[in-house]
C-alpha cells in the first residue's frame, strides 16, 4: 500500500529559528519514514509582501540557508523531497484555477492575511491580491502532490481549512481528485519571543536561530523578557506565561530540574540569573548537533543545489500528473484534443 503524503515549508526571508522547529520541522523529521514527505521552499510567497527586486535577489542566500537548515535538523533528502516552489510549473496553474472557486470575502476571513497585512503597512488601496490569495497559492502547494497531511504552525491552521474548501469543491464539481488534508500541530503550537510580547519572528528581531553560536545564544537568553514584577530574587514569580519557562518546557529535557525552577520561583528561591543560566545550557545542548551538522553540510560544496534540483524535478512531475488529472477531470483536455483534432481534420491534404 502506498504511503500517505505530506506536505509543508517555509517561506525563505532568512534563517529558521525555534520557533518553526518546535511548530512544524519537529514533526516533519519524526514522520520521514512513515510518510511520503514533500518539503517546499515557498519563494513564490514572499512576493506578496516583498516583491522589490532586492528582496528577490536575497532569496539565493535565503533558500541556501533554510535548505541547510532543514538538513542540519534532520531531514533527510533521501527519504523526501525538498523543492523550490517557483520552479514547478503546476503550481501557477493551480493556483488560477483553484481561485475560481473561492471566494473573495472568504479570503477576507482569514486573520492570518490581516495580521500580515498590518506587518506590511498595507491597507485596502494597497493591498495586493497575491497577499488575499495567499491561501490559495497555498492550496495549489498542498494538492499539488495530493497531500494528506500538513504540519504547519497555529497560525496557518485556517490556511489549511481554505484548502479543505477548495478541494471539495473541486471534487463535488468535477469528480474525486483530491483527498481533504488534515493539519498536524506542533505540541508547542506558538512559541513566543525572547521579548514576551508576540511570537518568536525574524522581523521582530526576538528570535533564537537554530544556527546560533552558543555565545550569541547566551546573551539572547540573558536578555530574554520574565516575570515583570519580580524585582528581587526572593519576590515570589509567576511561572505560567513566563517565557523562560516556555523555553524549558519545549526543550530543557531534565525534567525534574525544570520543575525545581518552577517551584523555587514561586517561592521567591531562585534568581532569573540561575533559571537563564540553566535554560541556555539546555538550548546549548540541543543545538549543538544541529550546529555541528550545518557546518558538515556547509563545507560540502553543491550540495544544497544539488538537493534543490533533484527535489524540484520529483515535485514538478508530480505536479504534472496532479494537472492531468485535473484537466481530465473538469473536461479541458477533451475540449483541447477535439479543437486539435478538427483542426488537424480541415487541412488540406499536401
Amino acid at each position: 500500500m502506498a504511503r500517505k503524503r505530506i506536505l509543508t515549508g517555509d517561506r525563505p526571508t532568512g534563517k529558521l529559528h525555534l520557533g518553526h522547529y518546535v511548530g512544524s520541522l519537529v514533526n516533519r523529521v519524526r514522520l520521514q519514514d512513515e510518510y511520503e514527505c514533500f518539503f517546499i521552499v515557498a519563494d513564490l510567497h514572499t512576493l506578496t509582501t516583498r516583491p522589490e527586486k532586492e528582496h528577490i535577489d536575497a532569496l539565493r542566500q535565503n533558500v541556501y540557508d533554510v535548505v541547510l537548515d532543514y538538513l542540519a535538523v534532520g531531514i533527510d533528502p533521501a527519504r523526501s523531497v525538498i523543492y523550490l516552489q517557483s520552479a514547478v510549473p503546476a503550481v501557477y496553474e493551480m493556483n488560477l484555477l483553484f481561485e475560481m472557486l473561492v471566494t473573495v470575502n472568504r479570503l477576507q476571513r482569514v486573520p492570518s492575511i490581516k495580521e500580515m497585512a498590518r506587518a506590511a503597512n498595507l491597507n485596502d488601496e494597497t493591498l495586493p491580491l497575491g497577499l488575499l490569495g495567499y491561501p490559495v497559492l497555498q492550496a495549489a502547494d498542498i494538492l499539488m502532490p495530493r497531500a494528506h497531511l500538513v504540519p504547519v504552525g497555529k497560525d496557518n491552521e485556517a490556511h489549511v481549512e481554505i484548502t479543505r474548501e477548495i478541494a471539495r469543491r473541486f471534487n463535488y464539481l468535477y469528480g474525486e481528485v483530491f483527498p481533504l488534508p488534515d493539519v498536524m500541530v506542533g505540541e508547542v503550537p506558538s512559541l513566543i519571543g525572547t521579548d514576551g510580547q508576540a511570537k518568536m519572528s525574524k522581523s521582530l528581531g526576538n528570535a533564537i536561530f537554530l544556527s546560533d553560536d552558543a555565545k550569541t545564544v547566551n546573551r539572547k537568553v540573558t536578555g530574554m523578557y520574565t516575570d515583570p514584577k519580580r524585582v528581587s530574587a526572593d519576590i515570589p514569580g509567576t511561572v505560567e506565561g513566563n517565557p523562560v519557562f516556555a523555553y524549558h518546557d519545549a526543550f530543557n529535557p531534565n525534567l525534574s530540574e525544570v520543575d525545581d525552577l518552577k517551584t523555587r520561583y514561586r517561592l521567591g528561591k531562585v534568581g532569573d540569573v540561575e533559571v537563564k543560566e540553566k535554560l541556555a545550557r539546555a538550548l546549548n545542548a540541543f543545538m549543538d548537533p544541529i550546529r555541528e551538522r550545518r557546518a558538515t553540510y556547509e563545507t560540502q560544496k553543491g550540495l544544497v543545489e544539488q538537493v534543490i534540483y533533484e527535489g524540484t524535478l520529483r515535485a514538478s512531475k508530480e505536479g504534472e500528473e496532479t494537472l492531468k488529472a485535473m484537466r481530465k477531470a473538469m473536461g479541458l483536455t477533451g475540449l483541447w484534443n477535439r479543437i486539435s483534432r478538427k483542426a488537424r481534420e480541415s487541412q488540406p491534404a499536401s
